[in-house]
C-alpha cells in the first residue's frame, strides 16, 4: 500500500475514505465485515450460485463445507482469479487431498482488495492513491464417520489492511459442518460459519481526535441444503438456505445546548439482525469431460444486495499422468455494479 502524505488532516481524511471502501472490497452492495468471503470460492462454486453445502460430487472445495473434504477424489492444486469492475480484485489458491482410508484435508488462501482509490484532503485536492487488502486463509479437515455420514471442522485466519496509519487487524474463525447421504442420489448438508471471528480496530491515535477502539463482529451464518443427482451422474441439482445473524452499530448525531453553547454529540446503539436467503445451482455433463453450470445466488435477500444469476462451464483434459480442469463463471452482480468473470485452473496430481 503506497500513499503520499501532505498533512495530518489529509491523512485522516484519506483513512476515512479507505475504511469506507475497504469494507466492501468485492461484495457488491453488502457493507458487512469481511463481505468478500461470501462471494464464493472458485469458478464452479460461483457458477452454481454457491449452493454447495451438500455437494458430494468430489469437485466441490471444502471451503463451502469442511465435511466435504473426504469426498475429494485426488490430490490437486487450484488457482482462481476474477475480473471485477471498480478496481476490485479477487484471487484464490487451494490445495486438497484425500487421506486414506476415510478423511480429507484442504487448505486455501483467498485475497480481495481495492486499488486506485483517489485520496483527497478536506479541501478536495488529490493527495495520493490508496489501496486495501484483505485475506482469508482456511484449513479444512473432514472425516467419514460412517458409509453415509461425514463431519468436518475448518480453521480460518483473517487479516485486513486498510491504511498505513492503522495497524492491520487479524482474527480467527471456526466452521463446523456435516453431510449425510440420505439415499444413493440425495445428500443433505449443514454448516455453521465464522464462529469467534471479529476485527478489533484501534484508531484512537489518528490525527483529528475522532478515533476510537471499535469491534466489528463477523456475521454468524448457518447454511442448510440438499444435493440430488440422477442415476447416470450427468445431472446434479443443489439448493440451500442461509440464515445470517449480524450485529450492527447504528450511530446518530445530534446537537444539544450546554450552558448555552451548542455541542455536537454522537450516540451509538448495537442492534442484531437476522436475515435469510436462498440459492440453487445445477450442473449437467453432456459428455464426460464437459459440464454446463448455472444457478442463482442471494434469492430473497434485501434490495441492497439482490439476486445474482450465475452461469459457466467446466472442461477437463488429461495431459499424460496429469489431469487439468478449467472452469469459467459469469456472475451478474447486484446494485448495478456490472458482471464478474471468474477463471479457475485445477491440476490433479
Amino acid at each position: 500500500m503506497s500513499t503520499r502524505t501532505h498533512s495530518p488532516a489529509a491523512r485522516y481524511a484519506r483513512w476515512c475514505l479507505a475504511a469506507f471502501l475497504g469494507l466492501l472490497p468485492v461484495c457488491a452492495g453488502a457493507q458487512s465485515t469481511a463481505a468478500f468471503t461470501r462471494m464464493g470460492f472458485e469458478s464452479r462454486g460461483m457458477a452454481m450460485g454457491n449452493a454447495l453445502v451438500a455437494d458430494v460430487s468430489g469437485h466441490t472445495s471444502p471451503y463451502y463445507n469442511p465435511a466435504l473434504a473426504p469426498e475429494l477424489t485426488a490430490q490437486h492444486i487450484g488457482f482462481s482469479a476474477a475480473y471485477l469492475r471498480l478496481d476490485r480484485q479477487l484471487q484464490s489458491v487451494a490445495l486438497g487431498s484425500p487421506l486414506q482410508p476415510r478423511a480429507g484435508l484442504a487448505v486455501g488462501l483467498l485475497h480481495a482488495g481495492v486499488s486506485n482509490i483517489d485520496g483527497r484532503d478536506n479541501s478536495g485536492f488529490h493527495t495520493g492513491t490508496l489501496s486495501t487488502d484483505e485475506f482469508a486463509f482456511f484449513m479444512a479437515f473432514g472425516l467419514r464417520l460412517t458409509e453415509r455420514a461425514s463431519a468436518g471442522i475448518a480453521l480460518q485466519l483473517f487479516r485486513a489492511d486498510l491504511h498505513d496509519l492503522v495497524d492491520p487487524v487479524n482474527s480467527v474463525g471456526l466452521d463446523f459442518g456435516v453431510a449425510v447421504r440420505a439415499t444413493d442420489r440425495l445428500t443433505v448438508g449443514a454448516v455453521v460459519e465464522d464462529l469467534l471471528a471479529k476485527y478489533d480496530w484501534d484508531t484512537s491515535s489518528l490525527p483529528g481526535g475522532g478515533g476510537k477502539t471499535t469491534r466489528d463482529q463477523f456475521a454468524r451464518r448457518a447454511r442448510l441444503g440438499a444435493s440430488a443427482a440422477d442415476g447416470a451422474g450427468r445431472l446434479r441439482i443443489n439448493a440451500e438456505v442461509e440464515f445470517m445473524l449480524e450485529s450492527l452499530e447504528v450511530r446518530s448525531t445530534f446537537v444539544e445546548l450546554s450552558s448555552g453553547i451548542p455541542i455536537e454529540r454522537t450516540e451509538s446503539e448495537t442492534i442484531r439482525r437476522l436475515s435469510s436467503q436462498f440459492r440453487f445451482g445445477a450442473e449437467y455433463y453432456p459428455s464426460s469431460v464437459f459440464a454446463i453450470l448455472a444457478g442463482v445466488d442471494r434469492l430473497g435477500s434485501d434490495a441492497l444486495t439482490g439476486a445474482a444469476p450465475t452461469a459457466g462451464f467446466l472442461v477437463e483434459q488429461p495431459f499424460g499422468s496429469l489431469v487439468v480442469r478449467a472452469a469459467y463463471a459469469f456472475v451478474l452482480e447486484p446494485s448495478a455494479t456490472g458482471s464478474a468473470h471468474v477463471l479457475t485452473l485445477r491440476v490433479f496430481l
